[in-house]
């Protein structure tokens, strides 16, 4: 049986005079990381790129240790704060005068659906989660790829779709977890069939490899029109 020192685990050797300092410390360090994301002119975190996100985890790191340790001041974590802002501010205003700087930086957007079907070059990739995606999509209404004309992953995350018109709607993948998951490398009914990997549909009445991207596995395709 395992025989935990609770005190330990939660107190260790604490002394209890220095909370009054520690409450204080937290308070102008969590104060001036607020005025620090205030001076980087961001609204919200999915406004946030990988650069950006590089810099708020530098500055937990400057702001960490004058919370906690009493042997750390305050005022070296401040001079780091207005190093990283500087900083900041110099390599943003580089960015807004080259493109090649913005792209390294910000990253570039990536499409993920064209003409009703994955994008093959970003489906392959290992970075791509496509169950993150088709939850973006049932978020906004969409019932099958055959909706979509383009969706586009933004630099920051967000995802930014254009639709056929209703009347331009096409067969397509199904994305709901309940049809999807009827997805199979058997074909016994002749029908239209999206391919699970790229979203290319066929009229088909056996299993066969994908034309478009090799796979082999199929899921009957469905055409309902977008709903908002």
């Amino acid at each position: 049986m395992l025989n935990i020192d609770w005190n330990n685990v939660f107190l260790k050797d604490f002394d209890f005079s220095l909370l009054i300092e520690i409450i204080t410390r937290t308070f102008v360090m969590f104060l001036f990381v607020l005025i620090f994301l205030r001076s980087t002119g961001k609204k919200g975190v999915r406004q946030l790129s990988i650069f950006e996100v590089a810099i708020i985890i530098a500055l937990g790191s400057a702001a960490g240790d004058p919370m906690l340790n009493s042997e750390s001041a305050i005022l070296p974590s401040l001079l780091v704060f207005v190093v990283i802002l500087l900083m900041y501010r110099a390599i943003t205003y580089l960015a807004a005068k080259n493109e090649k700087i913005e792209n390294l930086l910000e990253g570039e957007p990536v499409y993920i659906v064209e003409d009703g079907k994955f994008s093959l070059e970003e489906g392959g990739d290992s970075n791509f989660a496509k169950d993150e995606f088709f939850a973006e999509m049932r978020a906004q209404s969409i019932e099958h790829l055959g909706q979509v004309k383009t969706a586009l992953l933004e630099s920051n995350g967000q995802v930014s779709f254009l639709f056929f018109d209703q009347e331009e709607v096409k067969m397509g993948l199904p994305i709901f977890p309940k049809v999807y998951s009827e997805k199979s490398k058997d074909i016994s009914l002749a029908g239209n069939y999206a391919c699970t990997y790229c979203g290319n549909v066929l009229t088909i009445a056996s299993a066969q490899p994908c034309p478009n991207c090799g796979k082999d596995e199929w899921v009957m395709a469905i055409n309902s029109l977008r709903i908002v």
